[in-house]
């Protein structure tokens, strides 16, 4: 028979599970205050010493790298305890906002667009106003995440039903992980490169950075890997988990920019096969009849 004190405890280890999925969201706050810390720093020396500033941006690329794995904990932390809250939900998408909207943005800033461009120039504001419109994207992608998540139904008319095992919408993570994995592939500043080389790799960023945006406002569907792990085949999973950080502690440069445009381009092709599939079945249709 359980006893009070017994029930007490129990109450007691429960509440304490709460702080833990709050404990990684923290941690992702933090890994993005220090990724804008260490983009301005850089910046701070992009000119006169571009090499200790490549030290900086890397560290910073890595900070975000690491606020994706702890965002990626706190919500399967949360679903594994069973301490999932609505607070909890918002507190997340506000570190959201802060390491995979701000943080990137002040370090693709620091590291690319103001280090190759005039201040005055076009160029330059033109890139200021991609930046800010990555950001409203990704603000409006966790806006949209939110408001599907606390209804699930069909919020509207034409609007995509709501599904645990994809996305509508690329997440911002990804597009931050895509952004800090080419940096982290090669952190020197762009201006380093000439003239010539630097705003043609600056241009190519900013494209990206356009695209990107695009793609989180987009209906695409991308899968949401929370069904990963929870099958038959953990063991192997568990085996591909520790082959795949071994390559990343020894290729990280390389293993993290495939994987990151491994999961972002995935939302195209996937809606391209559908597309050609689709059209397949109709063609299939049509000569049957």
């Amino acid at each position: 028979m359980e006893t009070e004190e017994n029930k007490t405890v129990h109450r007691g280890i429960k509440k304490g599970l709460y702080v833990i999925p709050t404990a990684f969201t923290a941690a992702n706050i933090g890994m993005g205050f220090f990724a804008v810390l260490y983009s301005i720093r850089g910046f701070q020396v992009v000119v006169s010493h571009p090499e200790i500033a490549q030290g900086y941006f890397n560290y910073a690329a890595v900070a975000i790298g690491l606020a994706i794995l702890f965002d990626t904990l706190d919500g399967r932390v949360a679903r594994m305890t069973k301490t999932a809250t609505e607070i909890g939900v918002q507190f997340d998408s506000l570190a959201d906002v802060l390491t995979f909207g701000i943080a990137p943005i002040a370090l693709i800033y620091s590291w690319g667009i103001a280090a190759t461009f005039h201040e005055n120039s076009t160029e330059h504001a033109f890139g200021v106003f991609l930046l800010f419109m990555y950001l409203m994207c990704g603000t409006f992608r966790l806006a949209r995440f939110n408001l599907q998540a606390t209804r699930p139904r069909v919020l509207q008319e034409g609007t995509p039903k709501v599904d645990k095992k994809n996305f509508v919408g690329l997440p911002i993570p990804p597009a931050a992980g895509l952004l800090a994995s080419i940096v982290h592939f090669a952190p020197m500043p762009l201006s380093s490169y000439g003239s010539g080389l630097a705003r043609f790799y600056t241009l190519l960023i900013m494209v990206l950075i356009a695209v990107l945006g695009v793609l989180m406002v987009s209906t695409l569907r991308y899968s949401s890997m929370k069904t990963v792990g929870t099958g038959r085949r953990n063991l192997y999973l568990l085996l591909l988990i520790a082959a795949g950080g071994m390559l990343m502690w020894l290729y990280s440069n390389y293993v993290l920019l495939i994987l990151s445009v491994a999961y972002v381009s995935h939302g195209i092709v996937w809606y391209i096969f559908s597309m050609l599939r689709s059209q397949s079945k109709l063609k299939t249709a049509d000569s049957d009849l």
